[in-house]
């Protein structure tokens, strides 16, 4: 078997693949197009988020037969006409769950401390301590949507809190000893803390907006490392101006490309082109903003890696 490899991961899925007796061709960057050429005589692809894979793609593959995403979403994948068509899809939630688990808890308590704010002002001679008194995790509900290999992560890292976790997910009895599930209508109502850990599908995009956020109980805090087009960040920015949201921790953003490689589509976008909102959330003490690496550690990449050799593996051979 053929495998076409369009992003670089780490040499051990190469160097493993090989080794399993697969043909293993590199081709970074070569336009859709091209591609689209000469994906025929491939049996297999392997992508991270370089382009979407749509149906005139899986269209012209016409020996395809399993597409690898490193990484956990597969929403740049037409993923109805790729079942149609027979093509297996694998991903590797797997391989970086731990990573957003951390980095979420990572988010939380930099929040709740105000580390990122009083770093700043240290760095500028200003000590400041009754203006960075932080608030503690302890005896909060934390409430997350979506309980998943993300969001089982998070929770199982907030076990060594005194805190309760809800969570909301569109399965039924998903709830285990680290998490309880709720009506969405409960967790509204009891959470001081939301993080999201949901995909990007029709049911999550623009889910976080003016209405939702007005829904809960009490003032919260956002976390969100799962898809930035599941927050609407005008609302977002309304919220935290009236302090329904107390801070967020985004380390997605809807502006996003769909390859996650730039915040913008024009890279050499200037300040005054920016959307309003967005030069609200870069000049926010509340705000704290990391480029889509929630799930980007060192480890991460290996297990990723690992995670599509053994899916592969198990499957085709």
């Amino acid at each position: 078997m053929k495998i076409l490899h369009l992003d670089k991961n780490h040499p051990l899925l190469l160097n493993q693949l090989n080794d399993l007796g697969f043909i293993n061709h590199e081709d970074y960057t070569s336009s859709k197009s091209e591609i689209e050429t000469k994906i025929p005589d491939y049996d297999g692809i392997i992508i991270r988020s370089r382009f979407t894979i749509d149906q005139q793609f899986l269209e012209a593959a016409t020996n395809l037969k399993f597409i690898g995403r490193v990484g956990a979403g597969l929403e740049n994948i037409d993923g109805s006409f790729a079942e149609k068509k027979g093509v297996y899809l694998i991903s590797a939630p797997e391989g970086n769950r731990n990573a957003v688990g951390e980095h979420a808890l990572g988010m939380l308590l930099s929040l709740f401390n105000k580390l990122n704010k009083a770093d700043h002002e240290v760095r500028q001679g200003k000590w400041l301590r009754e203006a960075n008194r932080g608030v503690e995790l302890d005896g909060k509900t934390v409430g997350l949507i979506g309980y998943g290999n993300m969001g089982k992560a998070f929770a199982k890292k907030l076990r060594g809190f005194d805190v309760e976790v809800l969570c909301y997910d569109i399965k039924d009895r998903v709830g285990d000893e680290n998490c309880k599930q709720v009506s969405l209508k409960e967790l509204q109502e009891q959470a001081d803390v939301l993080s999201l850990h949901t995909p990007q599908t029709e049911l999550t995009l623009n889910m976080i907006n003016s209405e939702f956020i007005k829904a809960f109980k009490k003032s919260f805090w956002l976390i969100n490392t799962a898809r930035g087009k599941s927050v609407v960040t005008s609302d977002l920015v309304e919220a935290l101006k009236t302090k329904k949201i107390l801070g967020a921790g985004l380390d997605v953003l809807e502006y996003e490309k769909s390859s996650f490689e730039n915040l913008f589509k024009n890279s050499n976008r200037k300040d005054e082109e920016m959307p309003e909102a967005f030069r609200y959330l870069i000049n926010a003490n509340n705000v704290l903003l990391t480029p889509h690496v929630a799930g980007w550690t060192v480890e991460s990449d290996i297990k990723l890696a690992q995670t599509i050799v053994d899916k592969i593996k198990a499957k085709f051979c």
